[in-house]
């Protein structure tokens, strides 16, 4: 990895209790637990949180400056107004995650531009409901999973190693594991969201890598995993609020995602590694997500860690809450 393209070191604050190789429970058993956890990161060449405040946050995403809304950013502006009024692009519109609005543009901004992420090329877009093609507090989670899989390749190199990805979006969760040598299967319901990662792998130069891009329900998808008996070593699953799958399938957290974590205890053996849960629900806490996935994960021994994702301002002290995450690991 270029230097210019590592991302700064991730700050992780675990105020329950030190992560010791005596935290992880045995398989069989309920999964040590802890909580809160929050993942910061600070961002990265291509990517930094310049500032916040006023119910807006204002980022740089390659060589362009957005300004989108943040209700999670109560607070007050440090940057002078000139800043933020030259931003390259500002949405406008409904303060939800997944809320409607539409784009501004500050003179010719191209419909794609490239970024990095260590050996993972892939462009940036305005795109509907206020996303730019990547989600930066993520990067907390390619780290760790990353971290995982080098281990278990070192440990067992022979062993294929797979990896599902529901709610895949564009893809970078799915290429950053697949260049560590893990066998990914990338689920989307949005034949949009699959070409976006498709091209992010070319882009990159990655097209031999093991990456299966699977157009198709979630749920469906994985409901058909059990019954077939597949098994994964690792699984990340994002999904939204609410959404539809390509045949009018509907998606709501609250209601679908308990069923599904429950398909998804099947497709983990007693070798398998890991299991993440993010959710973008602002009418959630942490604590709902980590109670589901301890519940789920009852006698699957390990580490479970719950908490948020945030993203650390720069050149400053002040984080941003963007997500709440639930982790688990074998060891």
């Amino acid at each position: 990895m270029a230097e210019a393209d590592k991302p700064e070191i991730q700050r992780e604050t675990v105020l329950a209790k030190q992560i010791g190789a005596e935290a992880f429970a045995p398989y069989g058993t309920p999964p040590e637990q802890s909580w809160p956890v929050i993942l910061e990161t600070r961002g990265w060449k291509d990517y930094r949180l310049l500032d916040m405040g006023a119910g807006e946050k204002l980022e740089r995403y390659g060589r362009f400056t957005v300004v989108r809304p943040a209700p999670q950013a109560m607070g007050r502006r440090k940057l002078k107004d000139s800043a933020w009024n030259r931003a390259d692009a500002v949405f406008s519109g409904d303060t939800e995650e997944e809320g409607p609005g539409r784009w501004k543009f500050a003179g010719n901004v191209p419909e794609t531009w490239p970024m990095s992420y260590g050996p993972v090329r892939y462009n940036g877009r305005f795109m509907s409901f206020r996303h730019v093609g990547v989600f930066p507090e993520q990067a907390a989670h390619w780290d760790w999973v990353n971290g995982k899989v080098r281990e278990e390749r070192s440990r067992a190199p022979d062993k294929p190693l797979k990896i599902l990805n529901l709610f895949g979006y564009t893809g970078l969760a799915s290429l950053l594991p697949a260049t560590e040598g893990a066998q990914v299967t990338h689920v989307d319901a949005s034949k949009k969201a699959i070409g976006y990662a498709r091209e992010n792998q070319a882009l990159s130069g990655l097209e031999d890598l093991p990456i299966r891009w699977i157009c198709e329900d979630a749920s469906k998808f994985v409901a058909r995993e059990v019954r077939r008996g597949n098994a994964y070593d690792g699984i990340i699953l994002d999904p939204p609020k609410y959404g539809r799958g390509p045949k009018g399938e509907v998606w709501d957290l609250y209601a679908s995602l308990p069923g599904m974590l429950q398909d998804l205890r099947q497709l983990l053996t007693k070798d398998s590694l890991f299991m993440i849960l993010t959710a973008y629900a602002i009418r959630s806490s942490f604590l709902s997500i980590h109670e589901l996935m301890a519940e789920t994960l009852a006698a699957q021994g390990g580490l479970l860690e719950s908490g948020e994702l945030v993203i650390g301002e720069e050149n400053g002290d002040r984080a941003l809450s963007t997500s709440l995450f639930s982790r688990w690991s074998s060891r």
